[in-house]
């Protein structure tokens, strides 16, 4: 195996948590089959932690400081002159002066790429699981397929998944928060199956699909729009969650929120 330099803007993403869902799946799903891309990861993340705690400034002498004021006040006071052109080489501390307003000017334009490349980010790969989402939430609406079992009561719920996946998927009961538990099904997400615990707000239909966790995975919470949905994915206890709904973000945010500090 060899490094791939195109994945190296993904890997600075991903550590910098500026990736939105599907390139955070796809360069998470690289990296756990690259040993190389993985390990020049890890590189990066222990120059970060260096430099983190390195201290990296160092205060210039008061007497310098009183110069250079000095030197700009006597530029602003004087009445401007004409510079011939090619521009004269300065010298001394002019030379500092001038190579500083450069150096500024060249870091702007350093940061302004920078970003345009971060923004860039999202458009670089893609992959199907938004769409596979979104696909069985359409469906389970359209079929009437909402729940294989329900049942407002955790204590049915939780139970019924047992043996069908191998993990134990949270189902606290949120009704008191404006969020009733349906119930529970089977889904199939990547080739996998997938937990999905069903919740409402008012008339609106929330599935959140459960799965373990990728090795790799981002522990903060990202929103997406997809189709005219909403996506929130965050993983939390080694498990990985989806929501899906056609409720607002900030709505979808505020059920997460419940979500997780009832199922702790």
């Amino acid at each position: 195996m060899t490094l791939h330099p195109d994945k190296l803007p993904l890997i600075h993403g991903l550590l910098d948590g500026e990736l939105d869902a599907a390139n955070a799946l796809a360069i998470e799903a690289h990296l756990k089959g690259c040993g190389d891309c993985r390990a020049e990861m890890d590189r990066i993340q222990q120059v970060r932690d260096r430099l983190g705690g390195a201290p990296l400034r160092d205060r210039a002498p008061d007497r310098l400081r009183g110069r250079i004021e000095a030197m700009l006040e006597g530029e602003a006071g004087a009445a401007p002159v004409a510079r011939p052109a090619p521009v004269p080489q300065r010298r001394g501390l002019a030379a500092h002066v001038w190579n500083s307003r450069w150096a500024s000017g060249a870091l702007s334009g350093a940061i302004a790429a920078s970003l345009a490349l971060v923004f860039a980010l999202p458009q670089l790969t893609y992959t199907d699981t938004e769409d596979q989402l979104v696909q069985s939430h359409v469906r389970s609406l359209l079929v009437g397929h909402v729940v294989d079992v329900a049942t407002s009561n955790r204590h049915v719920v939780k139970p019924w998944f047992n043996g069908k996946v191998d993990f134990a998927p949270p189902v606290p009961e949120l009704a008191d928060e404006g969020f009733p538990l349906v119930g529970g099904r089977l889904d199939y997400i990547d080739d996998h199956e997938v937990a999905a615990i069903v919740y409402r707000r008012r008339l609106h239909t929330i599935n959140l699909f459960v799965r373990p966790a990728r090795t790799l995975s981002l522990p903060g919470a990202v929103t997406s729009r997809h189709e005219g949905y909403s996506l929130l994915r965050w993983t939390s206890g080694g498990l990985e969650f989806w929501a899906v709904s056609d409720l607002d973000d900030t709505e979808l945010r505020l059920f997460r929120q419940t979500y997780t500090a009832r199922a702790s």
